[in-house]
């Protein structure tokens, strides 16, 4: 068969059937990878009751799964700025499989929370980050859902294994479940990266990425200022963001629901950012990725406040849902105002680092939760907690968007 160079520069152009073949492969690369994220809120109870600890202790690991993931995130960033995607999805797959298997042979709970923070944690970052980061350069038009398409991987992740993890649980024990959840992901997740050997067309990437960036506006600071802002606001809706996620399951367990009940509201919460992310790419398309952090961030402070309202079990469902449908598009907001206001060349360790803020915001949210139920034998100030947090969150958006020279409109 001849080479046929026209249709192979096609194929590299943006929007083109290939862009969304990878896209579709990216988004089960997340949705798999994901597990990284939601295992340990489900395992959190069976942990405690193994390893004889308390609620902060028994969230320990999620903590270091997120700063693994954190700075995971910034090293699989620069990695697929300089060698293309496959090289940090190929060590992810190996790094995430790897560390559930040594999860599930783990004595203490300081075993089994290393493993998730080398491990797993760095992992999973392979398979969030450096995929937006990575499908952003093959959409100029319908880049913001392109991009939260993508991201909605990780809640893809998050509906589905909590209640898969939980039945293994329950049946099998945790330490079975979390060695065939190793096996799952090293079998499945190699075969569709070497879908991603294609790298986009130099001349096209380059060309494109140049136009799309010379067209924003500025936010009238240093790039590195905007930087370090972007990252408190991570920090800030991520602490807020990670109350009803990581705890959820415990406080149904505490309110004698059951785990299996908050399992229930966990996959519904992230069904339905599934629905949020979506919704919010096209919406950041329209109003830019700063007025959708702004509308994200209102809505995800008027859920939690839900929250520490109402707590029956119907109550709790429909919250938990409204919680999924008001946040998913806050991450991802992120991911399009990097690409809005930074280089392309610098797209995968710029977005690393915002990601690795929100990371930390969800270690230390996680963790913070439970000290404070330790404390106070009660959520109701951990919700008050996350709900400062957020504000905070809020005021930056509605800084960043009240900035001169800002646009509403991306280019």
């Amino acid at each position: 068969m001849s080479h046929n160079p026209e249709a192979t520069a096609a194929e590299s152009e943006p929007e083109s059937p290939y862009a969304w073949a990878r896209l579709a492969a990216e988004v089960s690369l997340g949705t798999i990878g994901g597990v990284g994220m939601w295992s340990v809120p489900v395992a959190l109870p069976a942990l405690q009751a193994d390893f004889g600890v308390d609620r902060a202790d028994a969230a320990l690991p999620y903590t270091l799964t997120m700063i693994g993931f954190a700075f995971g995130g910034v090293l699989m960033g620069r990695l697929a700025d300089r060698f293309g995607i496959l090289l940090p999805i190929v060590i992810g797959a190996i790094s995430l499989g790897s560390g559930y298997i040594v999860s599930g042979f783990a004595a203490d709970l300081w075993q089994f929370a290393l493993a998730h923070g080398l491990l797993v944690g760095v992992g999973t970052s392979a398979t969030f980050g450096p995929l937006m980061a990575d499908i952003s350069h093959w959409f100029t038009r319908r880049r913001g859902i392109a991009v939260a398409i993508c991201a909605a991987g990780s809640y893809l992740a998050g509906t589905f294994w909590p209640p898969v993890l939980q039945y293994f649980i329950s049946t099998a024990g945790w330490r079975t479940a979390h060695i065939g959840m190793g096996l799952f992901c090293i079998a499945t997740m190699l075969p569709i990266a070497f879908m991603m050997l294609r790298r986009r067309a130099p001349a096209h990437f380059f060309s494109a990425a140049t136009v799309s960036f010379s067209g924003r506006g500025s936010l009238g600071m240093s790039p590195n200022a905007l930087q370090a802002l972007l990252c408190v606001a991570g920090v800030a809706c991520c602490v807020a963001m990670a109350m009803p996620q990581v705890h959820i399951v415990a406080y149904c367990g505490d309110l004698g629901y059951g785990p299996a009940r908050g399992a229930e509201m966990l996959s519904l919460m992230l069904a339905f950012g599934i629905v949020s992310r979506v919704t919010s790419g096209y919406i950041a398309d329209r109003i830019g990725g700063v007025g959708t952090l702004l509308l994200g961030s209102a809505l995800q402070g008027s859920a939690l406040v839900l929250y520490l309202m109402f707590d029956g079990m119907l109550s709790l469902y429909i919250i938990s849902a409204l919680f999924g449908l008001f946040q998913g598009g806050i991450v991802p907001s992120y991911a399009i105002i990097v690409r809005e206001y930074f280089p392309p060349r610098e797209a995968g360790t710029r977005l690393g680092l915002v990601l690795m803020a929100t990371l930390f915001g969800m270690a230390l949210g996680g963790w913070m939760s439970g000290a404070i139920f330790d404390l106070t034998g009660s959520y109701q100030a951990a919700f008050m907690n996350g709900i400062g947090w957020n504000v905070l969150n809020l005021a930056i958006a509605l800084w960043l968007l009240t900035r001169p020279g800002r646009r509403l409109q991306p280019a």
